[in-house]
């Protein structure tokens, strides 16, 4: 999956020093911040103060904590985010791998509404899949947070303050048809989903997902390139290009970090007068978002399978995605078959964007 902090999580540099498992939470503080303001705009002190509250510093006095800081940012500066994240990554431990998680929770927090604004989520994922932390425990660190900092009941106003936001990107055409509109205005798309059938709208910065309860998931994921990455697309082969995209980042990152056993089992290079598309489909043994419940009462998420096709339009990168879940003891049929059936639903589902 390309992302723009590509820079950061797959860098291959190095710094000679290493830090030790203090020194890598606050290292991860810092590079959240940097993400979120810019190095000129850091607040060392303020930062300080933050992490300060945290158990793990416990021994450290305010200048200690301050000196950190500082020899942090000054690290930053020097050889950049990506080298002093890969010194924290190499230096935490499972035990404070949650606090490292936590510090950049903290920092990305809306302070005087208490939740992760959308636009900052998509690095919170990539810290979070990189940390290599499941959904659940990234959620529980995010509730600690908040509730440590307010409780009661605070945290449903903030659900409805949430979804105040995601509703403005729905628009209505003259004929009373509801559309999602990307906040890059870089497409607008008809809504696939019934709210009153349970279709359900996330958003994240460079997301949109459209899902039900019943198993439906259509997504769009995007991504503007810069000019190094157009430049790159345009030296090599659409398809060349485009696998590398789909089969050797988004899929590996997105899908398999979260269900190891899924596998890429059909790969195919489509184009027409218009477009280049890369498609490939994927076997997610239990890796469903929709679960069925045991007898004991846990839930057991079900087989499925993801189509996504991969494409450029005006400079920006889509990979559009839907899936297949397995209910009631249902049984795929062959590979091919399944890959067809996925294909054209997911270009039906193309064919409804309006891009900018």
């Amino acid at each position: 999956m390309m992302t723009k902090y590509d820079y950061i999580f797959n860098s291959q540099d190095k710094i000679k020093e290493s830090l030790n498992e203090q020194q890598a939470v606050a290292a991860i503080a810092v590079i959240t911040t940097i993400v979120d303001s810019g190095i000129d705009n850091i607040d060392a002190e303020s930062l300080a103060d933050i992490l300060w509250d945290f158990e793990i510093f416990d021994e450290y006095s305010e200048e200690e904590m301050l000196e950190t800081v500082d020899r942090l940012v000054e690290i930053a500066e020097d050889v950049g985010l990506g080298s002093l994240f890969n010194a924290a990554k190499a230096a935490i431990s499972d035990e404070v791998v949650l606090d490292g998680f936590g510090a950049g929770v903290i920092m990305l927090l809306d302070a005087e509404n208490l939740i992760i604004p959308p636009s900052k989520k998509a690095f919170l994922k990539q810290l979070q899949i990189t940390l290599k932390l499941e959904d659940q425990e990234a959620q529980e660190i995010i509730k600690e947070i908040i509730d440590a900092i307010e409780a009661g009941d605070e945290e449903e106003y903030l659900d409805e303050e949430y979804l105040e936001e995601e509703y403005e990107a729905v628009i209505l055409n003259e004929a009373g048809e509801q559309f999602y509109q990307s906040p890059l205005g870089n497409f607008t798309v008809p809504i696939p989903l019934d709210s009153e059938q349970g279709g359900k709208i996330q958003t994240e910065e460079g997301m949109v997902s459209f899902s039900d309860d019943i198993g439906t998931l259509l997504r769009i994921d995007y991504y503007p390139l810069s000019p190094e990455q157009i430049d790159d697309l345009e030296s090599q082969e659409d398809q060349t290009y485009l696998h590398k995209v789909l089969v050797d980042k988004y899929v590996p990152q997105a899908i398999t970090s979260n269900i190891p056993n899924a596998e890429v089992k059909h790969t195919e290079y489509l184009q027409d007068t218009l477009e280049r598309y890369y498609y490939v489909l994927v076997n997610m043994p239990q890796g469903s978002t929709i679960s069925k419940q045991e007898s004991n009462g846990s839930g057991i998420r079900l087989d499925a399978y993801r189509g996504l096709l991969s494409f450029v339009n005006n400079e920006c990168l889509y990979i559009v995605s839907s899936q297949r879940s397995f209910l009631n003891g249902e049984t795929p049929g062959s590979v091919k078959e399944e890959a067809r059936k996925m294909k054209k639903a997911i270009l039906d589902f193309v064919k409804t964007i309006e891009f900018a």
